[in-house]
């Protein structure tokens, strides 16, 4: 009876609607194993963890077991060894199941080491060679065979142990590592070897990686006796603290006559000299040798190395220690100094050495004083400064203008950076003794421009009087070398006499826009420093306190605490006798007045505005309260008048600041805050129109009277209590 011989069972299936065999892994109907079936795991199977759903490949991302094993390799046709022990590395992924096998890189070996067997999934030996190895083949103490070599693995790091314990693994205890008997053989020849001379190892690695880029400067002289002058050449010394290494530079001053070297001394270590001199050459060497016979065979002898180096000559280099300020070091047969160095050198001694003198050597000659600079006069041709452009170099260029001043000063929104003057002529011809003027001055460029008013019936016509330019002031002389003086805003103010081209003009008044600049800018103008004002007046006034007193009160018969402006200029007036000017004394009356409330219609002036906003095409009335609500921190609704006058500017609203003012001063409450909300409200011409005008009320202005009292008084009564309790203090 023959054998019957059993082969796996075999299944009909499909593949892409073609019928053909298949594995006996195909399950049966609805995926369900047949009798008898039972389905081998294609790769390892893990636990599922506490509320964890990611697949292995980003569960087990970079994280790799690693065993320690080793293999033996037959040596043939080599007596000094049979077989040869290699130890290795088996790295085993568990995102995917590849294996790893690497060999650690020994030195002199002779064998390719390192990559045995590249990443990849690698399968199980015969039979079952259709599988692939995965976690469960893997344990301490056992061997793994890889393509027909066999791996006892011999330990595991401690991740990989953790990692085995907690997937139920019982691991074995770890096996000893073997020795590879030639290794121990050839290390036995190595250590019974004695060398003929010691190794010596200079490590200067540490030293290079702690202070590489670290360099140390001094600056130098030397003395050079062969000089033909025995001037002193200057020089740099660079002390390189990553091999203590040095070079030199020379600095060669302008027109010296010498040539330019790159290195007045190479880096290099520089030796010290010794008390005889340089060392003749061949004194120095790396080894020393023995004579063992000396003459004593034939005159020849026999030479092997002195491992104790017996007449060595060691020779000494420049340290960092040897380094310091007066130091003076020998570069090969020069005497050079060192004088100084710079703040870096100088932290580094103090910080190492505790070095805390490092006062300089003075070494270089004074400078001689430099020649002054004179120019030749102006010859009367163009403008002085770009006559003084002709004279600084032989390619003309013209003058330079103040480009920062200009932008600083110019015209941006509603600042004008204009200041503006009322002015009249100072003659005693009855025909220019009316003329009014108007005087403007362009802080952007310093210069100045006048128009004259026109009035009726005078035989005069009005406009522009005087071209905008800058303007020289009088009794300089024509044709000089110095630059002429010109006119400047410190040099106009109210009550100010000045000469414009043979014209003299007085300044009687100018706008509130030139009032609140000159205040704002006090440090530039003294005229309009109230700190300034009141200290030149106590001054004055102080001896005379009590009498002062007294005139004020008699000023005030009613009690009031307040007089008129003509009234306190006429007491300040007496009592400085004239030492203060018109524009110091509105300073004053505008520091301590009481503003006057003009009657406005607040239904014309939203007439008036609502206009100008839609001739303008201004309706972006939402996003204004946007940001009026967000610079509201407090959600109180009101907001400070300066914030609100900020707000609108950067909005670039198209009124002058004139109406604006008034506007938000109409929205105020008792406590100088502004509603914002009734404030946009009344402004949005779209929904809340007004569309009648109504009377506005307003003081009346005698034209002619305007040369007698400045045209812009922004008080008409003084508080003169607080005055006299700044300049003498409170009365008891």
């Amino acid at each position: 009876i023959g054998k019957e011989k059993f082969h796996k069972p075999q299944y009909w299936g499909f593949c892409n609607n073609v019928a053909m065999l298949v594995g006996e892994d195909k399950p049966g109907i609805g995926g369900e194993l047949l009798p008898g079936q039972k389905l081998k795991p294609k790769y390892s199977v893990f636990p599922e963890g506490m509320g964890s759903d990611a697949p292995s490949w980003v569960a087990f991302d970079k994280q790799v077991l690693s065993f320690d094993a080793y293999f033996e390799e037959e040596v043939p046709d080599k007596n000094q060894e049979l077989y040869r022990i290699r130890y290795c590395k088996i790295y085993f992924y568990l995102e995917d199941d590849t294996i790893q096998v690497l060999e650690p890189r020994v030195k002199n070996s002779g064998i390719n080491q390192g990559t045995i067997v590249r990443r990849h999934r690698i399968p199980l030996p015969p039979p079952h060679e259709d599988q692939f190895y995965t976690i469960d083949h893997f344990n301490i103490n056992i061997e793994v065979i890889f393509y027909a070599r066999r791996y006892k693995i011999i330990d595991c790091d401690q991740f990989t142990k953790n990692f085995l314990r907690k997937m139920g693994f019982r691991l074995n205890p770890p096996a000893d590592r073997p020795d590879d008997p030639y290794t121990k053989e050839r290390q036995k020849i190595l250590d019974s070897m004695n060398p003929l001379r010691p190794y010596e190892r200079i490590d200067t690695l540490k030293q290079f990686l702690e202070h590489d880029g670290h360099v140390l400067r001094f600056f130098c002289v030397w003395d050079d006796p062969e000089s033909m002058f025995h001037d002193p050449r200057e020089l740099v010394l660079h002390y390189y603290l990553a091999d203590d290494t040095i070079d030199m530079k020379e600095i060669l001053p302008v027109n010296s006559g010498r040539d330019t070297v790159p290195l007045f001394l190479r880096r290099d270590k520089l030796p010290k000299y010794a008390p005889t001199g340089l060392y003749q050459p061949g004194t120095i060497t790396n080894h020393t040798v023995l004579n063992v016979f000396g003459n004593l065979v034939g005159n020849k002898g026999r030479y092997i190395l002195d491992n104790r180096k017996t007449g060595a000559v060691h020779q000494e280099f420049y340290r960092d220690s040897d380094l310091k300020i007066g130091a003076v070091i020998n570069v090969w047969g020069r005497k050079i100094m060192l004088c100084d160095c710079d703040e870096y050198t100088k932290e580094y001694y103090r910080t190492k050495y505790g070095i805390e003198d490092f006062t300089p050597i003075p070494y270089k000659a004074p400078p001689p004083p430099k020649p002054e600079k004179t120019f030749p006069p102006y010859n009367g041709f163009g403008s002085e400064e770009d006559s003084l452009c002709s004279c600084m170099g032989l390619l003309l260029k013209p003058p330079k203008k103040d480009f920062k001043k200009l932008m600083e000063k110019d015209r941006y929104g509603l600042e004008s950076n204009i200041l503006h003057f009322l002015a009249k002529l100072v003659t005693d011809s009855p025909i220019d003794k009316d003329r009014k003027f108007l005087m403007c001055y362009f802080l952007s460029d310093d210069t100045i421009s006048v128009f004259e008013y026109t009035q009726r019936n005078t035989g005069i016509l009005g406009g522009k009087f005087l071209e905008r330019g800058r303007i020289k002031k009088p009794g300089q002389e024509l044709l000089k070398s110095e630059p002429s003086e010109y006119f400047k805003a410190q040099d106009l103010f109210v009550g100010a006499e000045v000469c414009f081209h043979g014209h003299n003009f007085l300044l009687v008044g100018a706008d509130e826009y030139t009032f609140n600049y000159m205040e704002k800018h006090a440090n530039e103008f003294p005229v309009a420093d109230i700190g300034v004002i009141l200290k030149k007046l106590k001054d004055i006034a102080e001896p005379r306190s009590r009498e002062i007193r007294q005139v004020f009160a008699a000023a005030d018969p009613e009690h009031t605490k307040l007089i008129e402006y003509d009234p306190f200029r006429n007491l300040i007036v007496s009592i400085t006798d004239g030492a203060f000017s018109e524009h110091e004394i509105i300073t004053l009356g505008h520091y301590y007045g009481v503003r006057d409330e003009y009657e406005i219609d607040l239904h014309y002036l939203l007439a008036v505005v609502q206009e100008k906003l839609k001739k303008n095409n201004f309706d972006n009335f939402e996003q204004l309260s946007a940001v009026l609500t967000y610079n509201d921190r407090e959600k109180c609704g009101v907001l400070p008048h300066e914030t609100c006058r900020t707000v609108c500017k950067s909005f670039k609203l198209p009124l002058a600041d004139e109406d604006l003012q008034p506007l938000l001063t109409m929205f105020e409450d008792d406590h100088k805050q502004v509603d914002y909300k009734k404030f946009v409200d009344g402004l949005n011409w779209r929904e809340n129109q007004i569309p009648a005008f109504h009377t506005i009320k307003v003081l009346p202005k005698n034209e002619d009277e305007w040369g007698e009292q400045p045209p812009y008084l922004p008080v008409k009564k003084i508080k003169y209590l607080p005055l006299l309790d700044d300049l003498f203090g409170k009365e008891e």
